[in-house]
């Protein structure tokens, strides 16, 4: 089990975080069989903010990083869709969306 008690699920060898993710995975497959999206892609990371250094410490900091769940082109709407699934919307979910669309322009698609 893991937080909020989502359990883990290995589909085509893939392991994923939750059931409900395993099951959107399902449905891009077949939409990408459909070729209703193409150039599916899994956890795809952002970088939100570069590392840094605080002079009161004596290690860097590593960056600030979005992974998200998938991130593929839709063929009807011409537009590469960044998408995540989620049951709770964390707080730091929340930061990390607002982010994502503060530095890289990029509206996190929310799948429940």
């Amino acid at each position: 089990m893991t937080k909020y008690h989502s359990k883990k699920v290995t589909i085509n060898g893939i392991k994923f975080d939750s059931k409900r993710e395993a099951s959107r995975y399902l449905e891009l497959m077949q939409l990408s069989k459909a070729g209703e999206i193409t150039g599916l892609t899994l956890q795809v990371p952002f970088v939100l903010a570069p590392a840094v250094r605080f002079a009161s410490e004596r290690r860097k900091k590593p960056a600030m990083v979005y992974r998200a769940d998938f991130v593929y082109s839709d063929v009807r709407l011409g537009a590469v869709v960044v998408e995540d699934v989620k049951g709770v919307e964390t707080p730091e979910f929340r930061i990390k969306r607002h982010l994502m669309l503060s530095v890289h322009g990029i509206d996190v698609k929310v799948t429940r």
